[in-house]
């Protein structure tokens, strides 16, 4: 278990690899020490982290906590010493809207937000259910050799070819893909990182030229096209747009299927409910997203003055990263927060963050979950893990919450 002695010659607690295989007992400790409580990355990056409900859902909604990439690299580098390794991505990836404070954020957010209305995306749905049944029925003729990796052959491949579909991305680049985002979310590899994001920035530079020329109907050649007035994204703009895109448009409904997965598969109680009636998914979805959510640590913010929260003061020019996962799991908030029940309310869950950067899209991840559990459920009704529970791993990343494998049986 996690232990909050983990901790650098300065005493302040580490995100290292026991954290994240399980964050939640660090989590209840520092809730219960005080709302923000300063640790260090593994990079050696000091972070105030904002672990309580109340304040968590605060500092994502206050403007005084920005996100703009441009003072977001001076205060990194004012935070660390000068052997650290250094973080950061290829700047053409970096100018899109969740680096960004009003306006620029407004702005971009504008041009990006009318793809994914409740009517854009459920008009998805008849496409999600035929890629889900090719998946599954994939899956099912793989069922004699035992076990299936539940990631690899379906978690992975459903969230990938329908945001590549929806912005006009060849299929075939989607492992390419996949290696470069789990590159860009480990976090303990700045070098890693910042080479995976120039690979990636160099292919959709080529890609974007190419839909300029043989434009098509997809979200890709709409963002070219798009604009209000005379507004349109700049080049950097475009490639960090779609870059954010494909990362989040795929990495958030890849951990959330899996993770829902498992919790039914530690919770058989719960596993018989949904199974008894499927009409429970959605709810399932929802106490995924609260109990197990795929976003762990939400991206980097600085303090652009002195801020108090709670009874912390936390001085201007600090890092700061807001914990969904422990903010939803808060007793204040949520009673028998540690406890996976699909019958509770999830109300005001922030799975999804809060405020201006409230996730775009949301509405598509919680539709493709819900057909994806849905459909797993009905056909395989006896799906059991295959390895031991303490067998199972997560991947390494403070950003997002999700597993290196899921072996399964499909019964």
């Amino acid at each position: 278990m996690s232990t909050i002695e983990h901790t650098t010659p300065a005493g302040l607690p580490v995100l290292d690899d026991e954290f994240v295989q399980d964050p939640h007992v660090r989590n209840a400790q520092l809730r219960a020490e005080a709302p923000a409580r300063k640790v260090v990355t593994v990079t050696g990056m000091p972070v105030w982290v904002i672990t309580r409900y109340a304040e968590a859902r605060a500092v994502l909604a206050d403007a005084r906590f920005s996100k703009d990439y441009r003072g977001m690299r001076a205060a990194m580098e004012a935070s660390m010493s000068s052997d650290s390794p250094r973080p950061g991505f290829d700047d053409a990836v970096q100018a899109h809207m969740l680096n960004m404070d009003p306006p620029d954020h407004t702005r971009l957010r504008k041009l990006v937000v009318k793809a994914f209305t409740a009517r854009r995306v459920e008009a998805l749905r008849p496409r999600i259910e035929e890629i889900t049944t090719e998946l599954l029925e994939s899956m099912a003729a793989r069922a004699g050799e035992g076990e299936v990796d539940l990631l690899d052959e379906f978690a992975f491949p459903l969230p990938i070819r329908v945001i590549c579909e929806l912005l006009g991305i060849p299929e075939d680049r989607r492992d390419d893909f996949r290696e470069w985002s789990n590159a860009a979310v480990a976090g303990r590899d700045p070098e890693a990182a910042r080479v995976a994001s120039e690979q990636m920035a160099a292919y959709l530079v080529e890609l974007v030229e190419r839909k300029r020329r043989e434009p098509a109907d997809d979200l890709l050649t709409g963002l070219i096209e798009a604009g209000e007035d005379t507004d349109r994204l700049g080049e950097n703009e475009l490639v960090a747009m779609v870059f954010l895109l494909l990362i989040a448009g795929h990495e958030t409904t890849v951990n959330l299927i899996g993770n829902g997965v498992l919790a039914l598969l530690r919770n058989p109680e719960q596993f018989a409910a949904v199974r008894a009636d499927h009409e429970r998914v959605p709810g399932l979805v929802e106490e995924t997203l609260r109990y197990e959510g795929p976003v762990n640590l939400a991206t980097l913010r600085f303090t652009s003055e002195t801020v108090a929260v709670g009874e912390v003061e936390i001085p201007e020019g600090e890092l700061v990263l807001v914990s969904l996962s422990s903010a939803n799991r808060d007793e204040d908030k949520y009673a028998d927060a540690q406890e996976f029940d699909v019958d509770r309310s999830t109300a005001g869950h922030l799975a999804f963050g809060h405020g201006i950067h409230f996730c775009v899209g949301a509405p598509l991840a919680r539709l493709e979950a819900q057909i994806a559990l849905r459909r797993l459920i009905e056909r395989f009704p006896d799906l059991s893990l295959a390895v031991g529970d303490d067998d199972v791993r997560w991947r390494f990343s403070t950003l997002m919450r999700g597993l290196e494998t899921l072996p399964v049986r499909p019964g």
